[in-house]
């Protein structure tokens, strides 16, 4: 048994994690997270209190971050402001948690000799075009093209340079685009799920031709916790589920497994830089770890994320107004 500290571990993915690491380990974990906006209590509702603690607190505080990792075997990196849309209105927050809250934590594990694995994006590495059958890999360039994805790339420039100048027993892992349980209703499909549920409309950036490759929570979670436990230090890892679909394709699909008819959504101006499309090659992952995805049939892991917002009306009903009243007042 380990002692995980994770960052962020009530936000969408780190929540997701913290439920994997509980149901497939014997591993304790502390949770810490600012509870912004994004972050929610009611997503670790249930767990047990002899496995998961919860401490409320910002990643930039030093002397907190260095209390909390002393006391860890190793430190699962998921806190971040993570939202495209909210970076081009204010990058400020963008910088002050996805940078500074990195080193901060770096210094601290750098100083306790903790090991240190950093949750990261695809979207460092920019777009491909829509007709070019390549993928992202390892060594692929960086190349972000917005506020939150060039402060998520300084990150990871972040635990590649402790790793070699400083020695931290660090590991990293880009993923593809997470869905599922427990995602904040301003992200692309909770947003649409449940503008259907209020009988709203869906809205569909632009053409709505741009492709992301979609990886369900569980499987991300599998995956990361798979490179904590046998992945090798200083080596990156990308993890994917080979789920490219463009937007439009997963409107429709949403639509028709609620009911609807497929055509029933508006289109709305385009996104400011939106990335054309994202696709992740995960063979090192594969290969090196032997991780497989458990969801790798989009539309039934889709289904199962409509009946956990149907099911979950309490939980993501007090974000969705002033949210969709942020979206109007931009138009989109």
């Amino acid at each position: 048994m380990a002692q995980l500290l994770v960052t962020g571990g009530a936000g969408f993915i780190g929540s997701n994690f913290v439920h994997h690491v509980v149901d497939h380990s014997d591993h304790h974990v502390t949770v810490v997270d600012k509870l912004t906006y994004a972050g929610n209590r009611a997503s670790l509702a249930g767990l047990p209190e002899s496995r998961v603690s919860f401490v409320h607190g910002d990643i930039a505080d030093v002397a907190l971050m260095d209390r909390l990792v002393e006391s860890a075997d190793a430190v699962v990196h998921y806190a971040a402001e993570s939202h495209n849309d909210n970076s081009l209105h204010d990058p400020h927050p963008f910088l002050q948690t996805n940078l500074v809250g990195t080193f901060v934590l770096l210094e601290a594990a750098r100083k306790h000799g903790t090991r240190f694995h950093h949750i990261s994006t695809d979207e460092v590495y920019g777009d491909l075009a829509l007709d070019d059958p390549g993928r992202f890999t390892e060594t692929t360039p960086y190349n972000p093209s917005s506020p939150y994805s060039a402060t998520k790339a300084g990150s990871d420039l972040l635990v590649r340079a402790w790793i070699r100048s400083f020695g931290v027993a660090a590991t990293l892992s880009n993923c593809s685009n997470n869905y599922g349980p427990f995602q904040h209703v301003e992200k692309f499909i909770p947003r649409q799920i449940t503008n259907v549920l209020q009988g709203i409309r869906p809205k569909l950036y632009g053409s709505g031709h741009n492709v992301r490759d979609w990886i369900h929570a569980e499987d991300h979670s599998s995956a990361v916790l798979t490179i904590l436990e046998r992945g090798r230090i200083g080596e990156t890892y990308l993890i994917g589920a080979d789920g490219e679909k463009d937007n439009r394709t997963v409107v429709e699909m949403i639509l028709t497994l609620m009911g609807q008819p497929g055509d029933a959504y508006d289109h709305v101006t385009d996104r400011a830089g939106h990335d054309l499309r994202y696709a992740i090659d995960s063979t090192k992952l594969r290969n090196e770890l032997g991780w497989r995805p458990r969801y790798r049939d989009f539309e039934r892991g889709l289904a199962a994320t409509i009946d956990w917002y149907r099911a979950q009306r309490n939980w993501w009903l007090p974000a969705k107004e002033p949210t969709e009243r942020l979206y109007a007042r931009l138009g989109q």
